[in-house]
């Protein structure tokens, strides 16, 4: 007698390929979810391009560029603070000079090597200058020049030197009318230097 083989019923056949007709669509959406988002906004990989127009690549791009950051700041000193002793006090002074039509003056303060000098200085007339320094032991005459310029009426900064010595300005007045140079300067040094063609310098001592 020939076993009876009974058919799937119609509704549990129906049922399962609801099943894997709804599991298909689920892959298909989780597959374009990934594309489109999660990609780009994870890992900066957008191969339709919807990534970037909604805006989702710049996460990646903010990652990345954190991600450098502490790369670089790991390399680096780890952003220990450098903080150097001083005995001397805080000195802040403006002082104002003028120069005669074709004259020249220089101003310098001393520093020992690593200290900074904060200055911003202004003429009432373009001047031509230079900010140089004359190394402790350097032969007569001998000086670095670290910004030499033509017609200023200004200028601002910090200069930290790279030695001991003195450091300061050399300007020049290639003008017909006398001109007024206003130096603003601070810092640790204890004494500045004033230079003038044909006088003797003269020294500055600060408490």
């Amino acid at each position: 007698m020939m076993p009876t083989i009974q058919l799937p019923d119609s509704t549990v056949v129906a049922a399962r390929e609801r099943i894997m007709v709804a599991v298909g669509a689920a892959l298909l959406i989780a597959g374009v979810i990934l594309v489109i988002a999660v990609l780009p906004a994870e890992y900066g990989v957008d191969p339709s391009g919807i990534g970037a127009r909604l805006g989702l690549t710049a996460m990646s791009d903010i990652q990345k560029r954190l991600d450098a950051f502490e790369t670089a700041r790991a390399g680096g000193t780890g952003g220990a603070a450098t903080l150097t002793a001083q005995e001397r006090p805080f000195q802040h002074e403006t002082t104002a000079f003028t120069i005669e039509p074709g004259g020249s003056f220089e101003y310098k303060y001393r520093l020992d090597e690593g200290e900074a000098l904060l200055y911003s200085w202004k003429a009432t007339a373009l001047v031509n200058y230079e900010l140089h320094a004359e190394p402790d032991g350097a032969p007569q005459g001998y000086a670095e020049s670290f910004e030499k310029e033509n017609a200023k009426e200004g200028a601002s900064g910090t200069l930290t030197a790279p030695f001991s010595g003195i450091h300061g300005w050399f300007w020049e007045n290639p003008g017909r009318a006398e001109v007024t140079v206003t130096l603003t300067a601070a810092g640790f040094y204890n004494m500045s230097h004033e230079f003038r063609k044909d006088q003797a310098p003269t020294t500055k001592m600060f408490p």
